[in-house]
């Protein structure tokens, strides 16, 4: 009998795995136990017709158990070391040191890609032992630090490398550099709209949730695009843990500092946003982490969808639950909401007249969640312009700014914030935990009574109140002033005096 480590899924975590092999007499037949899916049941095949490109053919009755029998085995990254094993066990592999193996096997024996490969790389580095993966999935690899990591092309070329007839090829180091790509679209394209494009900034800045609320072609879909271009490069933590999301579901994890930014439709359902099903993989807003979530035309997406988003934008992780397990995921996100004004979408723009009626208006207002929208730091009105003011800047020193320069002061705000909490490890004012806020974001005496007088007028919650804290702290950080003044705190009220309050 004959054991090769190889690696399964339960979320975002790799599971060793055991792979045991035994051959015994009799006509060809080969079983696999311990809990496996559809696909490593069809592994056999692949295994066989691979091999058989290697030149070994197999004969008898060949075993394979996947230990622990208890967990559920999912995909086709055990090809490897289900392969490995049956070499190992038919006496045509010698050496196979103790690592971890992953990979797909295709008929002629080739590795394709597999998902979690950087999971796996975590795994190995904490297990110390090295990890060997497709080469298409050394670029993944190399992100993770610490770990001993080698790559193959096929089964042929790795087996050379466990005998020694072939140097192991470690995966290449990878350096990602920063953003050279052009903001697409540019706030330089974005005509008017000064107190959005203000508001843009902040929540780039502080990572503050923003909505925009306005008549349809007002360009709110625009700016929430817009934001992507000026929010700063992910650092090398956030690359790793964005890539782990990506590479446990097997998309493209090309390394960028870009940040995320998904856009989901209101037709989406509430798995596929939060995560869950049947594998128990990440959702939307985990594909999302450290970036934006944009959801368009918000007031249109079920009720429950909505509701679901409550701790994950407070906690910055979600906690999925389903019979197959419990599994959580990070879900630190820019969340931008875009909605109408009303049903018909034309309450109170200057040139189409609402046909609304005020029970209307009031049923379609309370359409947007009193929970979701206390956790919601900038709510602003996106007027539509008239075509006078679409057409009037032809000078091009009344140009608007560009996303390039909008993005050099929210780099520098951000550096001011990473500096300020990096002994709590935070990275952002809107990261901030209650009991810092009380602690840290300490008032003047004069900007402490304004706020009292203004947090009873408008009846701010304890939430809105410490939300409002964090984004005059923001606003003061991208004016590079320490302390949080009156103008300050008047700038970050009018923000929670949007749409839908109630």
């Amino acid at each position: 009998m004959s054991g090769v480590l190889g690696v399964t899924l339960r979320g975002m975590e790799a599971l060793p795995v055991e792979v045991e092999v035994e051959i015994t007499g009799g006509l060809l037949a080969i079983s696999i136990v311990g809990m496996p899916d559809v696909a490593i049941r069809e592994s056999r095949e692949r295994v066989r017709a691979a091999l058989r490109s290697v030149g070994i053919n197999l004969r008898g009755r060949v075993s394979v158990n996947l230990a622990p029998a208890d967990i559920p085995k999912e995909g086709a990254l055990l090809d490897l070391p289900i392969a490995l094993g049956m070499l190992k066990a038919s006496g045509n592999l010698t050496q196979c040191p103790k690592a971890l193996y992953m990979g797909e096997l295709a008929l002629d024996g080739r590795l394709r890609r597999v998902r979690g490969a950087v999971p796996a790389a975590f795994l190995a580095r904490s297990l110390n032992i090295p990890l060997y993966v497709p080469s298409e999935n050394a670029e993944e690899v190399a992100l993770v630090q610490g770990v001993e990591a080698y790559c193959a092309d096929s089964l042929a070329e790795l087996a050379m490398m466990l005998t020694g007839a072939e140097e192991p090829k470690p995966v290449p180091p990878v350096h990602v550099g920063e953003i050279d790509e052009a903001a697409d679209p540019d706030f330089a394209d974005i005509k008017g709209q000064l107190a959005a494009r203000r508001a843009a900034e902040i929540a780039a800045a502080g990572h503050h949730n923003l909505l925009l609320v306005g008549s349809p072609g007002s360009g709110k879909t625009l700016i929430a695009r817009a934001i992507a271009g000026i929010l700063p490069p992910l650092t090398d933590e956030e690359l790793v843990e964005t890539i782990l999301v990506r590479s446990t579901l097997g998309m493209d994890t090309k390394p960028t500092r870009q940040r995320p930014f998904r856009i989901v439709h209101f037709t989406a359902s509430t798995v596929s946003v939060c995560g869950g099903g049947n594998h128990l993989r990440p959702g939307e807003v985990s594909l999302a982490h450290r970036g934006v979530l944009f959801l368009d035309e918000y007031t249109e997406f079920k009720r429950d969808l909505t509701e679901s988003l409550r701790a994950p934008i407070e906690d910055g992780v979600i906690t999925v639950s389903r019979a197959a397990g419990t599994v959580t995921y990070p879900s630190r996100v820019l969340l931008i909401l875009a909605a109408n004004p009303c049903a018909c979408g034309y309450n109170g723009d200057p040139v189409i007249p609402c046909k609304c009626s005020s029970l209307d208006i009031e049923r379609y207002k309370r359409k947007l969640s009193g929970p979701i929208m206390d956790r919601i730091d900038l709510q602003i009105n996106v007027p539509r312009l008239t075509p006078e003011e679409l057409l009037s800047f032809s000078n091009k020193a009344e140009a608007p700014e560009s996303s390039a320069e909008i993005r050099k002061r929210v780099i520098k705000a951000r550096k001011i914030q990473q500096e300020r909490w990096k002994e709590f490890n935070l990275v952002c004012n809107a990261e901030v935990p209650e009991k810092l806020v009380k602690r840290y974001l300490i008032l003047p005496e004069d900007s402490r009574a304004y706020l009292a007088n203004m947090a009873g007028k408008l009846n701010l919650s304890g939430r809105g109140l410490s939300r409002v804290l964090k984004v005059s702290r923001t606003i003061a950080d991208l004016a590079g002033e320490e302390e949080i003044s009156k103008k300050h705190l008047a700038e970050a009220l009018m923000y929670r005096q949007g749409y839908g309050r109630r």
